[in-house]
């Protein structure tokens, strides 16, 4: 009988690969990309500028480049990850240089090279992730070391010398002429120190202690006592973020990823329960004591108020990112339009009111549409996964971006109190831009060892055969 550790040709056509779909769509995403240059040039000057061919070309190239990559790196990767991700960077992209065209004295000086920049080392990230993690299960091996540097990035803005703060969040860090943000890191490295420890601690953590219960009926199961530190760690991090950095945002999203996960890893209800109740009372705690929590409140409630409104730090910046959104309408005044760069940070924390202006609800829509879509792939690359930690891994990727997207919109939208995220890809910015592209990488070696097929063996007519499924 030969021997099947070394596999012959396969007698079965592989699964299908659908390349040349994700090519289709990137040329698309590009196409969109170089008309959204050119509609705001023509509404800026009258004519359509360089920029189209420059940024657009540039831009074009490297999406090329990436998708003549994962033909070699990871052909049996989801389709639909890299056109999702390469659209919303691409849009990122058009509207930044409108916005910058504005500011500019000449609009053919206008430029978006940073933002390439950043574009062009975060694919070449992605890609260094999917070549050399072949198999992402290596990094359950470093559970606490991932804890570690979790927290220690977490904490680096806290310190004297190094730490940055800007309008009133201490969240940077500089290093001479280099800014970055160090939290956005951190997400990551949290993520894999939650698959990894989760996955050990799964069975522990599903047993249920003593049920509250009304007459007959029970309200909750609630966990053992002795299981609750995990939850109490992840609590006192989030609130300490809450008062110490002045963070809500990054408070919110890593213990709502935490929340999920854990409900991914035990199926048990209790848990988001209780994690919810313990962050709520913390929240009202903190708000009680610290005054930038109150402001922050404030500015949300009563951002209409003149008193709120006219204030250093107040309102003005969020009611008139409402005001933008509501003047674009269902469609939108087109790009280079409207007045976007009316509101602080336009290109960055408030870009998603920016599109909604200039783009209308259906341009919005059309963006969310993209960045749920990313996510839904996520969940999909999840289930697909063979193995309890790529489970968790990718589920937790495909969460870190959906709560990021909901805090950014429920900020500008003022459904919840404004936090100063970014919107994944989109925003200015190159720590943000990076941690997205690092997140696709590792989505995209996970689906691609899901997708492949497995060589096996099976006999034939007396002779071991190696197909592949």
């Amino acid at each position: 009988m030969s021997d099947t550790s070394e596999p012959e040709a396969p007698t079965a056509l592989p699964p299908v690969k659908r390349r040349n779909a994700e090519l289709v769509l990137i040329v698309l995403a590009v196409l969109i990309t170089m008309m959204g240059i050119a509609i705001a040039g023509l509404n800026l000057n009258g004519r359509v500028p360089a920029a189209t061919w420059t940024v657009g070309l540039t831009f074009g190239a490297f999406a090329v480049a990436a998708h003549a990559a994962m033909r070699f790196v990871a052909p049996y990767a989801d389709p639909l990850i890299l056109p999702c991700a390469l659209f919303l960077n691409g849009i990122g992209v058009a509207m930044i240089w409108r916005l910058n065209a504005v500011e500019s004295e000449n609009i053919e000086s206008a430029g978006v090279g940073m933002q390439l920049v950043w574009t062009a080392l975060g694919l070449i990230f992605c890609f260094l992730i999917i070549i050399f993690l072949k198999d992402p299960r290596v990094l359950q091996r470093y559970t606490y070391v991932s804890a570690l540097i979790a927290l220690v990035l977490l904490a680096l803005p806290a310190l004297p010398v190094i730490g940055h703060e800007v309008y009133g969040a201490r969240l940077w860090i500089k290093i001479g002429p280099i800014t970055f943000q160090p939290s956005e890191f951190a997400k990551i490295a949290l993520v894999i120190f939650l698959a990894s420890y989760l996955m050990s601690k799964r069975q522990v953590l599903q047993i249920v202690g003593k049920p509250i219960k009304v007459g007959r009926f029970t309200l909750i199961e609630l966990p053992r006592a002795r299981d609750l530190a995990p939850i109490l760690v992840g609590w006192l991090i989030a609130i300490g973020m809450l008062v110490v950095l002045r963070d809500l945002g990054t408070s919110l999203l890593l213990f709502g990823t935490f929340l999920a996960m854990l409900y991914v890893a035990t199926q048990r209800s209790s848990w988001v329960t209780l994690g919810l109740v313990m962050f709520a009372g913390g929240a009202t705690v903190a708000h009680l004591l610290f005054w930038h929590v109150r402001a922050r409140v404030n500015i949300w409630i009563n951002a209409f108020d003149n008193d709120v409104y006219e204030a250093v730090g107040g309102s003005q910046q969020l009611v008139q990112g409402i005001v933008g959104m509501a003047y674009g309408g269902l469609f939108g005044t087109g790009l280079g339009a409207g007045r976007p760069t009316d509101i602080f940070a336009a290109d960055s924390d408030f870009i998603l009111a920016s599109i909604g202006e200039e783009l209308g609800v259906t341009g919005l829509l059309a963006v969310l549409m993209a960045l749920f879509l990313l996510v839904e792939r996520g969940m999909r690359v999840a289930l697909a996964s063979t193995g309890t930690f790529n489970k968790l891994l990718a589920s937790g990727m495909a969460f870190v971006l959906v709560y990021q997207t909901f805090i950014v919109l429920g900020g500008v939208s003022r459904v919840i109190p404004l936090t100063g995220s970014t919107t994944p890809f989109m925003s200015a910015g190159g720590t943000a831009l990076l941690t997205s592209w690092i997140m696709m990488g590792i989505l995209l070696r996970i689906s691609d060892n899901a997708r492949r097929p497995a060589p096996q063996a099976i006999q034939d007519e007396g002779a071991t055969q190696v197909i592949r499924r």
